[in-house]
């Protein structure tokens, strides 16, 4: 009997009874009657989990099948609608690629997804992890699902000491062989929902895991350290100034973003370019105020921008206006950050 064989009945049993409840998911005795996940649900979800939390993706996940409840309404949508309702999910080039493979999904499938890990990789922003979790959830195909749980369970139950990310090819290896033709997709979720409840990051609950005997990590006292992870360098600061250009009745100049890049297609407010050492990059020339400074953090840096305001000017060229408030909820965070603290101080100049 392979490892496979022997460890996935131990979590097959602990997911049938202690799974999570979550709303793109069929539950295991609701699937052992039948019932199959809907592979656009599946899709939305995985799509969205990939850089948030299941807490925060709940709420979006739940709001866009309000408006679109189905790949074709998905594919129909504004993109411009799409990409404001993704804010706070994360990178918004995963947002236009959301939006285009609904597309090519809707138009060229007849709005069926693949089933097969190398077809669903065909289609825009569909990664190898994507493809896999796909595959396994919505159509039960024996799919290795390699999350960031997933790699802190079989980090742990292998006892790999190798730091990531240098460890991960090994253990995405190990996922592969243990994942079962039996279920395959509830053994997928279990996994998970073993690295979500119970094979924490910090104090692993080893006393109630399924799998606490054949865990090396447990055996040798290993479990808290890891897995274990390369030093971390620090991440670098940019800089830049934001331009708030007011008309005086409430409304202010926005542009749209470049495709290509960073907050891709986004409505923004016009700035600089962000670097260590920008060069003033003003939509028009002004005696533009300094209202004070906000900050972000991307994934790879930290972000001081400076808030300048000034009256919209003749000269200005570009962009459209838009009503302050409404803006707010359209642009990503920075920028949003940058028009809240102008519309609470005096020196503004919205009205």
């Amino acid at each position: 009997m392979g490892a496979g064989a022997a460890l996935a009945p131990l979590i097959l049993e602990w997911y049938d009874r202690h799974h999570r409840d979550l709303p793109w998911r069929v539950p295991p005795a609701a699937r052992a009657a039948g019932v199959r996940p809907d592979p656009y649900h599946v899709w939305l979800s995985e799509v969205m989990l990939q850089q948030t939390t299941v807490a925060a993706a709940t709420g979006h996940f739940l709001r866009f099948l309000g408006r679109w409840p189905d790949v074709h309404a998905l594919a129909a949508a504004p993109r411009e609608a799409v990409l404001a309702a993704w804010a706070g999910l994360g990178y918004y080039a995963r947002a236009r690629n959301l939006h285009a493979c609904a597309g090519e999904v809707s138009a060229r499938l007849g709005g069926r997804f693949p089933e097969t890990e190398e077809e669903l990789r065909r289609l825009p922003g569909v990664g190898p992890y994507t493809a896999a979790a796909i595959a396994a959830i919505a159509f039960d195909r024996p799919a290795a699902v390699v999350d960031g749980n997933v790699e802190r369970v079989m980090a742990r139950l292998f006892a790999e000491r190798e730091p990531l990310p240098a460890v991960k090819p090994r253990l995405g290896a190990h996922a592969a062989r243990l994942t079962p033709q039996l279920r395959p997709g509830d053994y997928a979720q279990a996994v998970m929902d073993l690295g979500a409840t119970i094979c924490t990051p910090r104090s692993p609950a080893c006393g109630i895991c399924p799998w606490r005997e054949p865990c090396a990590a447990r055996a040798r006292g290993l479990q808290a350290a890891l897995p274990a992870r390369a030093a971390r360098t620090a991440k670098p600061v940019r800089h830049g100034a934001v331009y708030v250009a007011s008309d005086g009745a409430g409304r202010v100049l926005t542009v749209r973003r470049p495709d290509a890049g960073l907050l891709g297609g986004m409505l923004a407010l016009p700035c600089d370019e962000w670097a260590e050492t920008p060069a003033p990059m003003p939509p028009f020339e002004a005696e533009w105020r300094d209202l004070g400074e906000v900050t972000h953090t991307f994934t790879h840096f930290h972000l001081r921008l400076t808030v300048k305001a000034a009256p919209l000017g003749a000269s200005a060229t570009g962009g459209e206006l838009a009503p302050a408030r409404a803006a707010i909820a359209a642009m990503p965070t920075v920028f949003a950050k940058a028009l809240r603290l102008a519309l609470t101080h005096p020196d503004s100049g919205i009205a």
